[in-house]
């Protein structure tokens, strides 16, 4: 058995064990698991990538108990209904798919996913016409009216093709979706606190009910929208709207 096969089986029994997704609840609730999109299960490692984004990395599948880690409950609850907006806002983008998550710091954020088959056309990292019309739409309607949710931009790829082709390619397409953004949507670069690939990572792959890579879920890029420390002091201080 090759390495990769070896580390994709591993991936395959972390995914077993991650919780069901978390797609469907509502951001203003107490506590939130780390998890999947619809029809799949995703690997632990999501729960890694999320602390990473904000200076936590406890690994797992559930990502604190409430908001008041950060914030107390009133303020969080002023970030989960501003979050709430901002995925219902996200959800209505062409080609998305939005979901409720915490983040490393137990505060409530958003995941938005997009098919790489919407965005690029196989084995490349330059945007198609279907793509841009995407993302114009979510600079509009989420990322210039949301100003003070910081964004990450993660690409992933499945676990076709070599780990370095793969890892290359994930970097540039996350680039390029930061660059259209940034470039002609009019988003501000300081908003963007990071962009990365994750290639072919075994723990960011997607599976489906049955254990099998399901590669167009795999090859994909994710954006992160969660709470700024602007959007922390407003809460803290009963302002946020």
């Amino acid at each position: 058995m090759s390495m990769k096969s070896m580390k994709i089986m591993a991936a395959v029994m972390a995914a077993a064990m991650v919780l069901s997704g978390c797609g469907s609840l509502n951001n203003t609730g107490k506590g939130a698991i780390i998890g999947t999109t619809a029809g799949g299960a995703a690997g632990a490692g999501i729960g890694a990538l999320v602390g990473k984004l904000t200076g936590n990395t406890k690994k797992g599948a559930i990502i604190g108990a409430a908001a008041g880690t950060v914030a107390g409950a009133t303020a969080g609850t002023l970030i989960g209904r501003k979050m709430d907006k901002a995925k219902a806002a996200a959800a209505a983008v062409a080609n998305a798919e939005a979901e409720s998550i915490k983040d490393g710091k137990g505060l409530d954020a958003v995941k938005v996913t997009f098919d790489n088959g919407i965005l690029f056309a196989v084995g490349k990292a330059t945007l198609t016409p279907k793509a841009q019309s995407s993302l114009k739409q979510f600079a509009d309607n989420v990322l210039n009216v949301y100003t003070d949710c910081d964004v990450a931009i993660c690409g992933f790829a499945s676990s076709d093709g070599s780990d370095a082709t793969n890892l290359t390619l994930s970097q540039g397409r996350a680039s390029a979706v930061k660059n259209y953004l940034t470039g002609t949507c009019g988003v501000s670069n300081a908003q963007i606190k990071s962009t990365d690939g994750y290639g072919e990572d075994p723990q960011y792959l997607i599976f489906d009910a049955n254990g099998k890579e399901d590669r167009n879920a795999s090859r994909r890029v994710e954006v992160y929208l969660y709470a700024s420390d602007a959007m922390i002091a407003a809460a803290n201080a009963g302002t946020l709207k």
